[in-house]
């Protein structure tokens, strides 16, 4: 009777030790912290998405009212040789300043009109020729400008002497060519002090000619603004 008992608790003792060795231990990874999967997870659930940072826009480059834009011609106009509504071209003589930052670079390209031309022989009394200032080229983009225009006029009968008005010394008149001479040396203009007459240029004859690179000087009326 003994010997059955004693024969029964063993085979149970085996049974349990056999079931506690087959059981393998389990592995919390979620509570390991040496675990590098659960570092790298609990550290991305943690961490927030980073906000992308919008390029800030440079702020406009502003070139004030008052500001003088002088322009050398690309080719002759003039009272006879152009015609009212006429357009012309040419290059910014001088770099344009907004404080001390250069906003219009010296050779940007400019178109411009002949508001009126009027000769001798069709207008009598005098010749006159206005001219206007009316886009800057920057990036490859017209830039619209607003600028008073420029008016020459020859009167009397034999004069040879064009008398600019519309600006006053501000607008610096009309610049005879390149240092060297050239096709504009024949026309110097010295800048006027008062709002009236800016001053005379040689014509060459009885009707007002700007041969081409002279130099041409506006006031711009308003201010402008360019985008970087």
């Amino acid at each position: 009777m003994r010997a059955r008992i004693f024969l029964l608790t063993l085979s149970l003792y085996l049974a349990l030790a056999v079931i506690g060795c087959s059981r393998k231990p389990s592995t919390d990874t979620s509570t390991d912290a040496n675990n590098p999967n659960t570092q790298a997870a609990s550290d991305n659930g943690a961490a927030q998405p980073a906000e992308r940072q919008e390029p800030r826009e440079r702020e406009p480059l502003v070139v004030p009212a008052g500001t003088t834009v002088t322009v050398r011609l690309g080719s002759a106009i003039g009272s006879k040789l152009s015609e009212s509504g006429e357009t012309f071209t040419g290059t910014v003589a001088k770099e344009v300043l907004a404080g001390h930052r250069v906003a219009i670079p010296r050779g940007t390209p400019v178109s411009g009109t002949v508001v009126e031309a009027k000769s001798l022989g069709r207008f009598k009394g005098a010749a006159e020729l206005q001219v206007r200032l009316d886009s800057i080229n920057l990036n490859g983009a017209d830039l619209p400008v607003r600028a008073a225009s420029q008016t020459f006029t020859a009167k009397g009968k034999g004069k040879r002497t064009a008398v600019m008005t519309g600006g006053g010394a501000a607008l610096g008149g009309l610049i005879g060519g390149l240092a060297g001479g050239g096709k504009g040396a024949a026309i110097g203009l010295a800048a006027g002090a008062g709002a009236g007459a800016g001053g005379s240029a040689f014509t060459g004859n009885k009707d007002i000619v700007l041969p081409a690179e002279s130099a041409l000087s506006f006031q711009l009326s308003h201010s402008l603004e360019i985008r970087q």
